[in-house]
């Protein structure tokens, strides 16, 4: 079985919950599908963590590009500040690595990108929209694995040529957004059934350990609220 880890954001705390979850319900291989470590607090010991995963099969997400491509990054202070620390944290060598990994990975069924096959930015939403057939890109694969919204969801999509594309978002390990602040997963099962599944962990601790590492920078002050609401935080103007 194929753990799909989507948008761990450098929160070890969630991720350990999840690994050891994910092992106790049988996954025996994983999907990491990008954004690894932005913005948390333990940004080297997650890609550690990942890289002494076995079998586990890699996806660049957007912040393993914008950690390269840095005039991609949106202009805000948030944004900005984030990807700069975290860049710094990892060192050239290991963001060099991370922004070779491939945009996509087929998996049992279909395939696995970021956020879609159009690009690691243009994502999928749990609520259809009359144009998200274009997100495919002309792709038909029967089962679709993204992340990059972290909003969990499972649906289906009508393609151009009438065919039916299963889309799944496992939701984010580190920094949920749909509510629930518990680390988010999904796993997909050998008959091809996929389980959303969602694991308590230690949220003070990385909020301690948050302050502990970034200090009083504004953008790390807006992961606090986020991992207790599990929702988006108001962005700060520094």
């Amino acid at each position: 079985m194929l753990a799909l880890l989507y948008d761990v954001h450098g929160n070890l705390a969630a991720l350990d919950a999840v690994l050891d979850d994910a092992r106790s319900h049988g996954a025996t291989s994983w999907l990491i599908g990008g954004d690894v470590s932005a913005f948390g607090p333990w940004p080297e010991a997650t890609v550690e963590r990942l890289e002494g995963l076995a079998d586990a099969r890699w996806i660049r997400g957007n912040h393993e590009r914008w950690a390269v491509e840095s005039d991609e990054v949106p202009a805000i202070p948030f944004a900005q500040h984030g990807v700069a620390a975290t860049r710094e944290a990892l060192g050239p060598e290991t963001v060099a690595a991370l922004y070779g990994l491939p945009l996509w990975q087929p998996i049992p069924g279909g395939e696995a990108w970021h956020a879609s096959p159009r690009s690691d930015v243009d994502g999928l939403l749990p609520d259809p929209r009359d144009d998200e057939a274009a997100l495919l890109e002309g792709r038909t694969p029967e089962l679709l694995v993204v992340g990059h919204t972290h909003l969990p969801m499972q649906r289906t999509i009508i393609r151009p040529d009438g065919g039916a594309t299963r889309v799944v978002n496992p939701g984010s390990v580190g920094l949920p957004f749909d509510g629930d602040p518990r680390a988010a997963y999904g796993i997909l099962r050998d008959d091809g059934r996929v389980e959303l599944r969602r694991v308590d962990y230690d949220r003070e601790r990385a909020i301690a350990e948050n302050r502990e590492r970034w200090g009083d920078a504004a953008w790390a002050r807006t992961m606090d609220e986020t991992y207790r609401s599990g929702r988006p935080a108001s962005l700060p103007d520094a």
